[in-house]
């Protein structure tokens, strides 16, 4: 398996068609717009601070990426006629057999099960890839990423300390 090439599709809660695919340098514009359309309080869960924008550097962070230590996929719909980046998630490998995971869904589209379906294609890749389990640190009162997590077929692990809850998701 290519993950650079990875493309599937899926059909979303409401039945409209999603393609799950590997993210391109060429995502930049889809994935500012998907940004712009987050609230405040989904860009908190998803970074712990207020975050509206973002540097050069941080930008080709998200949309370089190598698919060996850094995997990246999008959701992309189509809306109007033409293709809408609507997610994303990422994983980052922090140490053999480990990769720290990240979602992010615009505020139009969540509940539609899109981390679902992002969870599934990563989860895929990374085992194929050979590594044994995700990690991931959630906002305690980010109740629809937890329950991602406890949805997966991945068995979970969590430990709460404050106001974040230590996921780590067994990939085998």
């Amino acid at each position: 398996m290519d993950p650079s090439r990875y493309s599937v599709t899926e059909s979303l809660r409401d039945g409209r068609r999603v393609e799950i695919r590997a993210v391109q340098p060429t995502d930049r514009p889809g994935l500012d717009g998907a940004v712009q359309r987050m609230s405040d309080e989904s860009m908190y869960r998803r970074f712990f601070f207020p975050k509206r924008h973002f540097t050069e550097q941080e930008v080709a962070y998200y949309t370089d990426v190598d698919f060996v230590n850094h995997v990246s996929l999008v959701a992309v719909l189509e809306e109007d006629g033409r293709p809408l980046i609507v997610g994303a998630c990422r994983y980052v490998v922090t140490e053999p057999g480990t990769a720290e995971v990240a979602f992010a869904v615009d505020d139009p589209h969540q509940g539609l099960g899109l981390g679902t379906l992002l969870m599934r294609h990563l989860a895929t890749i990374a085992r194929a890839a050979g590594l044994e389990r995700f990690v991931a640190e959630v906002l305690a009162g980010n109740t629809a990423m937890l329950k991602v997590f406890e949805k997966s077929v991945l068995h979970a692990s969590t430990r709460r300390e404050h106001d974040v809850v230590h996921v780590t998701l067994a990939l085998s």
